[in-house]
């Protein structure tokens, strides 16, 4: 048996049950107010109760009917008037987002005051308004989107900053960040941003305070944060080289800042290479020849050994010796060959500098070590070595000249 048929069946129980009900005892009632009077039974006044009710609903849903109908169709309703708002702020999107400025500015502004969420209608507006240089339209507009949105003022804070970068604006950006992170300390964009701000106004004493925070959060790729603390130790150490020379003091700033330096990063061969270029230039070349050769008994590298070569260490002929004992390991790198060449000429050792020099010139074609053996060769007196050495220099040098037409030589009578 369906479901329709019992519902049927109950219904007609149901009925029967209450025709049995009336006929049996139909009640009385009675209702009087002043000088009026209703008498009825009280089938009747319950039957009058449930039409009443009936119709009390079907009213109260035909005026929502009314008013539905009637949001969708007056243009001033609410409802339209954030669908207008809706496909203006999609059209002034796309249009930010093609680069034209002015008429995503127009229809976003436009469209803000009427939605939901107007804070990205008016941040979008304002990165609009920084493109077309209206500067003052954009601090506006930002100052609306926090009126509107206060609690989303971290991200007008960052919109704000990124927009006084861009438009080199680096000192207000930098205290738009400072304000930023005095209150949210753990921003990780916002020190990232920070810390780029720092590199271009080149103040590397404050991005170095900022280098363990950049580390902790992780703020940074393992390889960025490497490249940034080598460009900022070897700054400070360049910086502090400078001052010295001006001021006509030793190697002790220097000196003190690289005892700052984090023991891993005292391990990288570009480092220790600006320290020691630091030293010579201070005249502190027996330290900076100390600091090459410990270097260099952990890890050989070509660039600490040219120096090496270049610096003039206590003792000369100690220092030769130590470097032809790397030597051994590496008979044919034209660096340390140069090196030992200079070293040699340093403890007046003629015949082996000149070895070792053609040693290097005949391992690596280099005009460096070409102009230190042909000065060697004049100073020997050996004129027609020293001759066929420029010229094979000349020959290193002519590869980088452009092809050009050149007279013939005239010939013999």
């Amino acid at each position: 048996m369906s479901k329709s048929y019992i519902a049927v069946l109950a219904v007609l129980l149901i009925a029967a049950l209450i025709g049995m009900a009336v006929a049996e005892d139909p009640g009385y009632l009675l209702i009087a107010w002043r000088n009026m009077s209703l008498e009825t039974s009280v089938w009747v006044g319950l039957a009058f109760l449930l039409a009443l009710w009936l119709f009390l609903s079907l009213a109260k849903a035909f005026v929502r009917l009314v008013n539905a109908s009637g949001r969708r169709i007056n243009p001033w309703s609410r409802r339209n008037r954030q669908r207008r708002a809706s496909t203006l702020t999609t059209r002034g999107l796309l249009e930010f987002a093609e680069g034209h400025w002015d008429k995503s500015l127009r229809l976003l502004k436009r469209s803000a005051p009427q939605t939901e969420q107007p804070l990205i209608n008016y941040l979008a507006a304002a990165r609009a308004a920084n493109e077309l240089e209206d500067y003052a339209e954009c601090d506006g507009l930002l100052r609306e989107a926090y009126e509107t949105t206060p609690q989303a003022e971290v991200a007008i804070a960052v919109t704000q900053a990124q927009l006084q970068i861009a438009r080199g604006q680096l000192e207000q950006a930098l205290a738009t960040l400072t304000r930023l992170l005095k209150e949210h300390p753990r921003h990780l964009y916002a020190l990232k941003l920070k810390a780029q701000l720092y590199v271009r106004l080149e103040d590397w004493q404050r991005l170095r305070e900022m280098l363990p925070a950049l580390r902790k959060h992780k703020v940074l790729r393992d390889s960025e944060q490497e490249a940034l603390e080598h460009q900022v130790y070897a700054a400070l150490l360049a910086e502090a080289g400078q001052r010295s020379r001006g001021a006509g003091h030793g190697s002790e700033e220097v000196t003190r800042l690289w005892e700052e330096v984090p023991r891993s990063m005292k391990q990288d061969p570009r480092l220790i290479e600006v320290y020691c270029l630091q030293l010579r230039g201070l005249g502190a070349e027996a330290l900076a020849e100390e600091v090459l050769r410990q270097a260099l008994k952990q890890s050989f590298n070509d660039r600490l050994v040219q120096h090496y070569g270049l610096v003039q260490g206590k003792d000369p002929a100690k220092q030769l010796a130590t470097a032809e004992r790397w030597l051994a390991e590496h008979p044919h790198d034209a660096t340390l060959l140069l090196a030992l060449g200079r070293l040699a000429l340093r403890n007046s050792l003629w015949g082996k500098a000149r070895e070792y020099l053609e040693a290097s010139f005949n391992s690596k074609r280099d005009i460096q070590t070409c102009a230190e053996l042909v000065r060697l060769l004049e100073h020997l007196g050996e004129q027609q070595a020293s001759q066929q050495a420029l010229r094979e220099g000349f020959g290193l040098m002519a590869h980088d000249l452009p092809a050009l037409p050149m007279p013939q030589a005239a010939l013999p009578r």
